[in-house]
């Protein structure tokens, strides 16, 4: 056996057990991960919005969102150091829009496209996930994001968050 191959085997035994322990439920997680991505999406709008309008309703409301998106994150992102608070927010953030954009390459018609973004934002996702549960060394997190593996962050998340799956 290979060491990238004994490494990926650690990862999933690592996986199972958090499983097993009952300490994660990824299911309730990764919803709980989309929730929060589809409120800072909201808080981005109530900001553009509050801009456009010249209504400042509209930043009161950015707050209120913006306390429950924190609230909600916590959740998520119980002890963090140095910025990985920050870091899963913007990789929650950029997944959000990575989707919408694909979204609207689709729905123009522009499959390909369409395609590279959402496989964007599933990769930032899944970094997401890789940093949330502990599976990579933050001092590492830029090498393993950016490194071609025979298996990648994309492997570990359809191994480990499956909605399905309850």
């Amino acid at each position: 056996m290979n060491a990238l191959q004994q490494t990926f085997d650690q990862l999933l035994q690592k996986i199972e057990e958090l499983k097993k322990t009952g300490k994660i439920d990824l299911s309730v997680e990764e919803d709980l991960s989309v929730a929060v991505m589809n409120l800072i999406s909201l808080e981005e709008h109530f900001f553009f919005t509050g801009e456009r309008t010249e209504k400042s309703e509209y930043f009161d409301l950015m707050n209120e969102i913006r306390s429950l998106r924190k609230d909600l994150l916590k959740n998520l992102i119980d002890k963090h150091e140095g910025e990985t608070w920050c870091i899963s927010k913007h990789l929650l953030a950029a997944s959000m829009r990575l989707i919408e954009v694909g979204a609207k390459f689709q729905a123009d018609g522009k499959k390909i496209e369409a395609r590279e973004m959402f496989d964007r934002a599933f990769r930032a996702y899944s970094m997401f996930w890789a940093l949330r549960l502990k599976l990579i060394d933050i001092k590492e997190f830029k090498k393993i994001a950016s490194e071609e593996k025979p298996w990648t962050l994309r492997d570990i998340v359809n191994k480990l968050v499956d909605c399905c799956d309850e």
